[in-house]
């Protein structure tokens, strides 16, 4: 095993004489065994990166090395990756175990009887045993699945490679796809590099993320260090549903002013700015407390204009009171299931200093995030 290496890697297209930024000086470091998911918006070059690593598309500029190997110039059936498709690309034709391995047999002088132990040792692994002798057309879209990653883990590559691979189920199966992709990961140890536009697949499934936009690495950091500790404005809009509040703001000594409300800042905020005076001003939902009365000058009224009840939290679209409602007015705050909100309500949003981010309005850099505190282990009864 190895880890893999992305070094200023460069992705460059030709259309008709213009050329075309896919990914721009990229460099990732993923250790031997880690689980990387890439994620950004469509067309961020996600996918090209992926294809980059498998020999699919060719390096502009830079280098992928696996462990100290430069693999620029190595062609795909030479790489020990194996890559898991959205499509699943089974051969309808052949059985379970012909699909499992098909791969082996025209890439390897593998003996049939070793070939058929790892199809039979892969199938026990992903719980197909019982599958081997069906055909593709007889399996469902989560048996589909199990059957693309067991054709990869015959094969015993140094890296998996993984391109949405459960956009084509339901929530549901989706849900208990991650869970069992994880847990597979975690057995066999390979490092796995696993492209996303499902923010919900990059927080829960990875051990880091890196986060792209048009074709530049924004951030790579653990799921909680991009969520309440993010690069950018990108990072910070792009992480999270709901999505982060921002507030355009402008410092007046030690007090942002909105269009909406004035907040005053503490010394060690405004000690964070580096004299910065042009800012966005960021609360995520889940830090706006809402309550009946004004206690301090961090409280502001408002009106309630919509509440999405989602069971074990409720949505609540807030508009700052006197405004007109109008999507660029509205803010969200997320409160506990049990707590009855509704709508045309005069509630009291407060934003706590500790749960505020603010970025530099021009450059969209972070000047301030909130502290990530170490999790506390639950307690022992």
């Amino acid at each position: 095993m190895a880890g893999l290496t992305l070094d200023n890697v460069t992705k460059i297209f030709d259309d008709d004489g213009e050329e075309i930024v896919a990914v721009d000086d990229v460099s990732i470091d993923i250790d031997d065994g880690e689980f990387l998911v890439l994620v950004g918006p469509s067309g961020c070059g996600k996918s090209t990166t992926l294809r980059m690593i498998a020999g699919l598309e060719e390096i502009s500029e830079g280098e992928i090395r696996l462990g100290e190997t430069v693999m620029n110039d190595i062609p795909p059936t030479k790489r020990n990756v194996a890559m898991v498709f959205q499509s699943y690309a089974l051969y309808p034709h052949m059985t379970v175990r012909e699909n499992m391995a098909f791969g082996l047999e025209e890439s390897t002088d593998m003996p049939d009887d070793e070939i058929d132990m790892r199809v039979e040792e892969a199938a026990e692994l992903l719980g197909i045993p019982e599958l081997l002798e069906r055909p593709p057309s007889d399996l469902s879209g989560g048996q589909q699945q199990r059957v693309a990653l067991g054709r990869a883990i015959v094969r015993d590559p140094e890296v998996f490679l993984m391109d949405e691979p459960l956009a084509n189920l339901d929530a549901k199966l989706r849900a208990e796809m991650r869970t069992e992709l994880q847990q597979l990961q975690e057995d066999l140890g390979v490092t796995t590099v696993y492209v996303t536009h499902n923010q919900v697949e990059a927080m829960t499934m990875s051990d880091r993320v890196a986060i792209l936009n048009d074709g530049i690495l924004q951030q790579c950091a653990t799921p909680l260090e991009c969520y309440h500790q993010p690069n950018n404005l990108f990072v910070a809009g792009f992480i999270g549903e709901p999505s982060m509040n921002f507030f355009d703001a402008e410092r007046q000594g030690s007090t942002l002013v909105t269009d909406d409300f004035e907040y005053e800042l503490s010394e060690e905020t405004i000690s964070s700015l580096g004299g910065e005076t042009d800012l966005v001003f960021g609360i995520r939902p889940e830090d706006v407390t809402l309550k009946s009365a004004v206690e301090s000058n961090h409280d502001y009224r408002t009106v309630v204009d919509v509440v999405e009840p989602m069971g074990d939290e409720n949505v609540v679209h807030l508009v700052f009171e006197g405004n007109e409602v109008s999507e660029d007015d509205l803010f969200t705050a997320v409160l506990d299931g049990m707590k009855s909100v509704d709508a045309k309500q005069n509630l009291v949003a407060e934003f706590p200093e500790e749960a505020i981010h603010l970025f530099d309005r021009k450059s969209g850099e972070a000047l301030r995030n909130r502290e990530l505190e170490a999790a506390e282990s639950p307690p022992v009864r």
